[in-house]
């Protein structure tokens, strides 16, 4: 049997409820959040969320200015585009902007200070907590069976 390594723990620590009076909030919260999931702080969201909305935001803007401009070269006679160029070029904008969220989301610093300006130090980090989290989840499901 492989030895097990001990998963390398977050960065920030879990707020803790008051212990007098909070019975009822307690409750409340356990039933929200499924037993051992740990919330993402404010922080580390609001800089996920602004990192998503660049890197899928600007490709998918793009991919309807497509539409747009050959929209308008076509209309105005000026070029005659064919059709399979608008998809192409528009298709793969899209997709450009799907592949910024996982950018978006695997590029956020989850330290307390917010990182670099393009994050591509974080992506390894938080790739590697990410199959944890995942392997974690796995082994802990089939013992439950």
């Amino acid at each position: 049997m492989a030895a097990k390594r001990k998963p390398k723990p977050l960065p920030f620590k879990p707020e803790r409820q008051p212990k007098a009076g909070a019975k009822v909030q307690a409750a409340a919260k356990a039933k929200a959040q499924p037993r051992g999931s740990q919330v993402i702080p404010p922080a580390v969201a609001n800089r996920m969320a602004r990192r998503i909305g660049v890197a899928s935001g600007i490709p998918s803007v793009l991919g309807m200015g497509v539409f747009i401009g050959s929209y308008l070269l076509v209309s105005r006679g000026i070029m005659d585009v064919p059709p399979v160029i608008t998809l192409a070029g528009s298709g793969g904008l899209f997709l450009l902007g799907v592949l910024g969220l996982s950018y978006g989301v695997l590029s956020a610093s989850w330290e307390q200070q917010p990182g670099s300006l393009l994050g591509t130090e974080q992506i390894g980090t938080n790739l590697a907590r990410m199959k944890a989290s995942i392997k974690a989840v796995r082994q802990g499901s089939g013992s439950d069976a």
